[in-house]
């Protein structure tokens, strides 16, 4: 039996993939901010689960969704998709927004009284055994979840809260898997503080080391460093399926990969035979790099009327739509290239 597992991007919600992780082997995590994404994070599931059976037609799956509640139209649509296949759903949840549906679908389960992470555990650790490590991890998870600022646990909650939040060094779009290590890592560190004096303050003070620690490698450097070594030699690893073309010229689009002139350029760098460096962010704006071998200030004009330097440049693409999958952005970058590069 293999999991999917889709979750919230807060506390919560990779709150219940780490409990999930502790008590099943093969599952596949992906996570999910609410309205339509959560629609595109079940398609893209769905697929997933279309090739999975092409390897094993007998092969038996669970959809995990936790610490997001669903619309009535969704309900309908996901419980139609799976019928007749080798698929159970299970949602676990807390928000009360989500009544109506824990009344109507027998697959549908809803708690108010307790955050998703220790309704996970605590539905788990009944099917097979209790871990006294996960109960109080997601004790100080529910304390700050449910704001129960009169408890024991509040403070070092809103610490891991903000810890989860501002954990941005590992793009969850370009790295998904990566990110959701990243975020079991930091929780796997964070509950290290629960028995210390003043664990809040612990904490936080050991935040930036802790960082440091998942990043680093053999020699010790600024984290901004350590960040954008692991994410140029990522992209190295996996450039093809980030490459694009532009008039002959090869090229790397990422998205909202942050620093991009420490990227870019390091990128580039290391991989001679790319000759420029795309990012395009949340906000549409595209931002370029190159390395000697193509002007991107007449790429960036002649894409989105952009401009700048010969190595660094940048410009608006005011159509774009964003994506928590990158198959979708690289596909209107792409179908920009083409738009504006072929002959009419």
């Amino acid at each position: 039996m293999k999991i999917y597992h889709l979750s919230h991007t807060d506390l919560d919600g990779y709150g219940c993939q780490y409990v999930v992780k502790h008590y099943f082997m093969d599952c596949v995590f992906l996570n999910s901010n609410y309205g339509k994404e959560i629609n595109d994070s079940f398609s893209l599931i769905l697929n997933r689960i279309e090739k999975d059976l092409e390897r094993d037609k007998n092969e038996e799956f669970v959809i995990l969704i936790t610490d997001l509640n669903l619309t009535l139209v969704q309900c309908e649509e996901f419980s139609a998709a799976i019928k007749g296949k080798n698929i159970k759903l299970l949602l676990l949840d807390h928000h009360q927004s989500g009544l109506e549906c824990f009344l109507r679908y027998d697959w549908y389960f809803l708690d108010s009284s307790r955050c998703a992470s220790k309704i996970v555990y605590e539905f788990f650790a009944k099917v097979f055994e209790p871990n006294e490590e996960l109960a109080r991890l997601t004790s100080v998870i529910n304390a700050v979840d449910i704001w129960l600022s009169d408890e024991s646990d509040f403070e070092l909650g809103k610490v891991m809260l903000a810890m989860i939040s501002s954990a941005k060094e590992i793009n969850r779009t370009m790295f998904a898997r990566e990110n959701n290590a990243y975020m079991f890592y930091l929780l796997d560190r964070a509950k290290e503080f629960i028995h210390k004096e003043k664990p809040n303050i612990a904490l936080e003070d050991s935040l930036h080391f802790i960082k440091k620690d998942f990043f680093k490698e053999v020699n010790d450097d600024t984290l901004g460093n350590l960040v954008a070594h692991f994410v140029v030699k990522k992209l190295s690893e996996d450039k093809e399926r980030f490459t694009i073309f532009y008039e002959g010229h090869k090229g790397l689009l990422t998205s909202n990969i942050g620093n991009t002139s420490v990227i870019g350029n390091d990128f580039l760098v290391k991989n001679p035979d790319f000759d420029f460096f795309i990012d395009v962010s949340s906000k549409k704006t595209l931002s370029f790099r190159a390395n000697g071998k193509l002007d991107v200030s007449l790429m960036a004009k002649k894409l989105v009327g952009g401009g700048g330097h010969k190595n660094a440049s940048g410009g608006l693409f005011g159509a774009f739509r964003d994506s928590f999958n990158y198959e979708l952005i690289k596909e209107q970058i792409m179908l920009l290239i083409r738009s504006k590069t072929e002959m009419r």
